[in-house]
């Protein structure tokens, strides 16, 4: 199906479609099952990927990427998604993908030369340090308990994070806290760049949870205790960390939308395959009405959600904030994404369960998109709000009543 991409769009999702099928897949396939992929190997991908003018192509060619609109990178993306292996070879993998983002929009040059180029360059990773443990900020960020106080010229900063992404691996930490606590903390909020080494960070542990297994990722809990920082480490305006973060978020769910459209459609692909393979009742399975339709009900939703995705995207490019448009987009496509997986694993039957296949590591791997970047009851009372706020009570004018 064909979508309205720019044709640099195209030619860039078309080098990483041929990146992905003869670079990436093959090394997938000789480590499925076997568990997470070394370092080393994931950096002679990256080298590919950099010899095929792949890599980071959402940063600007000062510092380091290949300078393309957001809005022609969403084919590349897709693909990326196609193989866990894929997006981090092509520097497109979360958290990094987003925090690059975040300081090449609102960092100041010092911090790009720092961190910003380093982490395009695969040299460091980082993570983004926002929800907390009860009672603070989870679902519902406006109940931030980290704060950062001024002492000086440094920045004193305390608080409690959980569910910090990579945390464990990171050499650079963005972290929310409050800055202002007489204000409203959407005005009195900021983001701060803590180093992993920082006096005071306290790595507590690793929280177990459902994820792939051909790639390590880390959840982390992590406490801040009198940490304290340079004040040039805040990362954009003071009390601004909100805004900044909205700024963040928005193309980041985009992104995150187009990786897992793309791990669902090789889902389908899998199970397409396997279906064409496999006999039983007396002929090919891929015969069969029943998987037929199932497979086409979800190539028709998968569309549909690559269709929404571009549209927000559209309204980004153009300046626009598309908050509507992307909770929808986020939303549409998490459940999407995971209904595909979740049937392409059905089709598969015992081979869908097991670690030879990809599918069982896509499985673990999706659930977790309903909830990161707003969880889909967030996002549904957002968009509820904006569809209930102008009802016409004219419509119910001639509704039948009883009794008058």
């Amino acid at each position: 199906m064909e979508y309205n991409d720019s044709e640099a769009g195209r030619e860039l999702g078309e080098r990483a479609r041929k990146f992905v099928d003869e670079i990436v897949l093959p090394v997938e396939r000789e480590h499925t099952g076997e568990g997470a992929v070394s370092d080393a190997a994931i950096e002679e991908l990256r080298e590919e990927a950099r010899e095929r003018d792949v890599y980071c192509p959402q940063i600007d060619e000062e510092h380091g990427g290949l300078g393309y609109d957001f809005r022609d990178v969403l084919p590349l993306f897709e693909q990326a998604g196609r193989s866990l292996l894929a997006e981090r070879a092509m520097r497109v993998a979360a958290p990094d993908e987003g925090n690059m983002h975040t300081i090449e929009l609102v960092g100041t040059e010092a911090q790009k030369e720092e961190w910003l180029e380093p982490l395009v360059a695969g040299e460091i990773n980082s993570a983004f340090s926002m929800t907390e443990p009860a009672p603070g900020a989870g679902s519902d960020p406006k109940m931030m308990q980290t704060k950062a106080e001024k002492d000086g010229d440094e920045w004193v900063i305390d608080g409690h994070k959980w569910w910090t992404t990579q945390g464990s691996e990171a050499d650079v930490f963005i972290v929310m806290a409050r800055t202002d606590m007489d204000a409203h903390p959407y005005n009195g909020t900021s983001l701060f760049l803590v180093p992993a080494d920082a006096d005071g960070v306290e790595m507590v542990r690793d929280i177990p949870h459902l994820g792939p297994s051909i790639v390590h990722s880390s959840h982390a809990e992590i406490k801040y205790n009198d940490v304290r920082i340079p004040e040039e480490n805040l990362l954009g305006e003071l009390n601004e960390g909100f805004t900044h973060a909205q700024q963040r978020l928005g193309p980041a769910r985009l992104t995150h939308c187009m990786r897992y459209s793309g791990m669902a459609q090789r889902a389908l692909d899998v199970a397409k395959a396997y279906l064409s393979e496999r006999e039983a009742f007396g002929g090919s399975l891929a015969d069969k009405q029943g998987p037929r339709f199932d497979i086409t009900d979800e190539e028709i939703r998968l569309h549909a959600a690559g269709t929404m995705v571009r549209d927000a995207a559209e309204k980004i490019a153009r300046g626009e904030e598309a908050r509507h448009e992307v909770s929808a987009s986020k939303v549409f496509t998490a459940n999407v994404a995971q209904d595909a997986i979740d049937t392409a694993l059905q089709l598969c039957g015992g081979s869908g369960m097991s670690k030879d296949l990809p599918i069982a590591d896509f499985y673990a791997s999706v659930r977790s998109f309903r909830i990161v970047d707003g969880a889909d009851e967030v996002h549904k009372r957002t968009l509820a709000r904006e569809f209930f706020s102008d009802v016409d009570p004219e419509e119910v004018s001639e509704v039948p009543t009883f009794g008058e």
